[in-house]
């Protein structure tokens, strides 16, 4: 019995390794973080990361410790730090699988140090106003830190912070704020290996906060972070082509509704394709009658509501079948939507777009130049 793939996000590592490279090179930095948080963002976390390590990353960011021993369980031996935890976390699974603890609080330092954590990077609060060391807390946890340190307690391997990408203005007062943070530590005796604070915008629009280490998540996957700018202009090679395909086409006549609540209604007479994938795969329904996906060369406007499981394309007479082939996007240098496309028609951004697919779309691995 054969299932058709009916949803497949096809997911280019050629493009990962080149776009890490590629921010690597322009950024003159040597230790460059490529996070692979979210699987990946979405584009699956293991082949990314042995992606991005092969491009040149020397390190490796995730959220928490599931995700990063999902990494060392695959076999991956690189560096690797998580950095948001449950206050009922057992650092000792990430000590015996030799992972960086970001802790943003004393508690959390205090409970690496007993967990016998090797390494640990203290994130402080520069305005994002998430998690990180608050700055009236600076001098008590630094001294604490230092204090473990001598008996014979973690290691401080790094002090990292992240922008709020809020203008150059805020930005800057955050790399000031980042710099009294730490003056703090040194005057307490720590002076860690890595300062990292730029994430992907950053680190391509801000060379004052790239320091000894940037921390890039979205343009590994060759994603633009910058509002109206194209990956295309940044030198970036979007990674994910998600596509479907038909599975029915039907003629229909002129004053036909489409789909939940008619918010549809044909024009003229005219033929309905039907595509498998909604929002339980992560499509988004705010993007109903406004997103394109690409058939035959030639984009179609999603028509109507954007169900759970499925979508309908009004395609006039245009010849198609079930069985054809649908892109809802990918890289636009193709004539595809890109996910700025999809971004744009949902209200949201191009981050989100990749990372929420869901899990009935598989990933495939593919490399378009070998």
């Amino acid at each position: 019995m054969t299932i058709g793939n009916l949803r497949e996000a096809q997911i280019d590592l050629y493009a990962i390794r080149e776009n890490v490279a590629s921010l690597k090179a322009s950024a003159e930095v040597e230790n460059f973080m490529a996070v692979v948080k979210a699987n990946g963002y979405g584009h699956g976390a293991v082949e990314s990361a042995r992606a991005a390590l092969e491009g040149g990353a020397n390190w490796l960011g995730v959220v928490d410790g599931i995700e990063a021993i999902q990494l060392r369980k695959a076999g991956i031996q690189a560096p690797i730090l998580t950095w948001l935890h449950s206050p009922s976390d057992d650092f000792a699974i990430q000590a015996e699988f030799n992972v960086d603890v970001g802790v943003s609080s004393i508690d959390e330092l205090e409970r690496a140090a007993i967990a016998k954590v090797g390494f640990v990077q203290i994130k402080v609060d520069t305005g994002l106003s998430r998690n990180g060391v608050a700055e009236q807390d600076w001098d008590l946890v630094f001294a604490r830190a230092a204090e473990l340190r001598s008996a014979g307690g973690p290691e401080i391997r790094a002090i990292f912070s992240h922008l709020a990408n809020a203008g150059v203005e805020a930005d800057s007062e955050q790399l000031i704020a980042f710099e009294r943070a730490v003056a703090t530590a040194s005057a307490q005796g720590i002076e860690p290996e890595y300062l990292h604070l730029a994430s992907t915008a950053a680190t391509i629009g801000f060379p004052a906060a790239r320091l000894n280490m940037v921390r890039v998540g979205l343009g590994c996957f060759g994603l633009s972070p910058f509002a109206g700018v194209g990956s295309a202009e940044l030198g970036l090679i979007p990674a994910m082509t998600l596509r479907s395909q038909i599975v029915s086409v039907r003629k229909v006549v002129a004053g036909t509704g489409v789909s939940y609540g008619h918010r549809y209604r044909t024009s003229s007479e005219t033929q309905l394709a039907l595509v498998p994938l909604g929002y339980a795969d992560g499509i988004p329904r705010c993007a109903s009658n406004r997103a394109s996906v690409w058939i035959d060369g030639k984009r179609f406007k999603v028509s109507g509501t954007i169900a759970m499981d499925q979508f309908v394309i009004d395609i006039g007479q245009h010849p198609v079948a079930a069985g054809d082939e649908v892109v809802m996007f990918g890289d636009p240098k193709t004539g595809y939507p890109s996910a700025d496309d999809w971004a744009e028609a949902s209200d949201s951004i191009n981050y989100e777009i990749v990372a929420r697919l869901g899990s009935r779309v598989s990933r495939t691995f593919t490399e378009s130049r070998s």
